[in-house]
């Protein structure tokens, strides 16, 4: 059986997956004491697993929860269908 792809995010998708909040908003957020640990440092930064995430957002955001998986190269989350500017 084939495992799933690896759903990893950075400061960036983390960024989208919030509501498109600024870089200083995003590392705010992501070093909270409640936040996940990130699972790697590269050095690009750091790295976070997207399930953890996403768990995180759903428990301690107001709002709706995330419009899905985040991928490479992915608009900001008002380019989206289904987002509040449409």
């Amino acid at each position: 059986m084939a495992r799933p792809p690896l759903y990893l995010v950075g400061h960036h998708e983390i960024g989208i997956l919030l509501g498109d909040l600024s870089r200083q908003r995003t590392y705010q957020i992501t070093i909270r004491p409640d936040f996940p640990a990130p699972v790697a440092e590269l050095s690009q930064g750091k790295v976070w697993l997207g399930d953890q995430v996403e768990a995180w957002i759903a428990a301690n955001r107001a709002g709706p929860p995330p419009r899905g998986r985040v991928t490479p190269g992915s608009p900001p989350a008002a380019d989206r269908p289904g987002s509040p500017d449409d």
